[in-house]
């Protein structure tokens, strides 16, 4: 049959097509199945929380930490819960990995609290002895661009229709909305309302007082972000 088409190429094209396009379905039909949808209780993130992937990002945290658990028993055992696609429905980019120099941060939020991630990013050594991750203490200092954050909300509202200032299903049945400010200035206040709140469970007192005089360092900002991944 394979040398038949060898000598045909136009059938050895339709053929080629037919095999193409049946991959391609398999590819894409899934992603219409109940368990690619958004998951119960999956919101769009805050503008401090999108600050915070930022700084992520900017800091090339995505190459040593994955964000994405594979659905094996050594994978759940570790880390909870695999991973549906529903889950990355907001996120922009992807930032699923595959080198884990660092382990896997998709539910991150649910094992580590504020002040861990505060003592791991000034002194990684100091909470996981023999790591190889650096310290991050220029976060500390660094204020978080939030207008950039804003921008991109008011953008994936727009373009892609995330669910911002609307009612999004929670797993035990309630419901609970995203907010976007009408503008940068209150984009503004509402990310210091949320950085408050992180500060309020740090020890660092400089990060204390420059939230209190109005400024989101960086550190706050990934916190949050961290804080959210669950």
């Amino acid at each position: 049959m394979f040398h038949w088409l060898e000598k045909h190429p136009f059938f050895f094209t339709v053929v080629l097509f037919i095999t193409v396009a049946f991959a391609g379905l398999v590819e894409v039909l899934p992603n219409f199945a109940e368990q690619s949808r958004p998951t119960i209780g999956t919101k769009p993130y805050t503008t401090l929380e999108l600050a915070g992937r930022h700084v992520y990002i900017k800091n090339s945290c995505n190459a040593c930490h994955s964000q994405l658990i594979r659905p094996f028993k050594s994978e759940t055992d570790r880390y909870g819960s695999y991973s549906l696609s529903g889950e990355y429905a907001y996120d922009r980019p992807f930032l699923w990995g595959s080198k884990r120099t660092g382990p896997d941060l998709m539910r991150i939020g649910n094992v580590r609290t504020t002040d861990w991630h505060e003592n791991h990013m000034w002194d990684p050594s100091a909470v996981v002895p023999g790591t190889v991750m650096p310290a991050y203490k220029w976060m500390f200092t660094n204020a978080a661009d939030l207008d950039t954050a804003y921008a991109e909300m008011v953008t994936v509202n727009k373009v892609f229709n995330v669910p911002y200032n609307k009612p999004i299903p929670m797993k035990d049945g309630s419901t609970e909305v995203v907010k976007m400010a009408a503008d940068v200035a209150g984009a503004r206040a509402e990310a210091l309302a949320d950085a408050k709140v992180i500060a309020a469970s740090m020890k660092n007192q400089d990060v204390k007082d420059a939230v209190a005089a109005g400024k989101v360092p960086e550190i706050v900002a990934l916190i949050a972000y961290l804080n959210s991944l669950k």
